[in-house]
């Protein structure tokens, strides 16, 4: 599995959102910095190049659907990131997080809970 540009992987969740949708679609959904049609289709078919999605033919038209869940692409790349940034520690997650100010006490309890209740 390749790593996806930021926006590929923008591109990518607009069509785990959509589902199913023709380029058009995928355009009207993006809110800032909207690429031209003809870009957004490159993006497109550069995607599938990368495997992560086909499409179904309509005559010259397409329609995209994606071939990779997000579940595997979070999976991959937290995995990655952890393993990159963190020295493959979950703790080191956890505490970054907690210095950061990201995480509360509260969610840190509940996390607690959530790995005693799967002992």
């Amino acid at each position: 599995m390749q790593k996806l540009t930021n926006k590929e992987e923008e591109i990518m969740h607009i069509l785990w959102k959509l589902e199913k949708a023709f380029v058009k679609d995928v355009l009207a959904e993006i809110e800032t910095d909207k690429p031209h049609y003809n870009t957004l289709s490159t993006i497109i078919r550069n995607l599938e190049e990368k495997g992560y999605v086909s499409y179904n033919a309509y005559g010259k038209t397409h329609q995209y659907y994606p071939i990779i869940s997000k579940e595997s692409y979070k999976e991959k790349y937290m995995n990655t990131a952890i393993e990159n940034y963190f020295n493959n520690s979950y703790k080191n997650v956890v505490s970054f997080f907690a210095k950061e100010e990201k995480i509360s006490v509260d969610d840190l309890k509940e996390i607690i809970a959530l790995i005693e209740k799967n002992k």
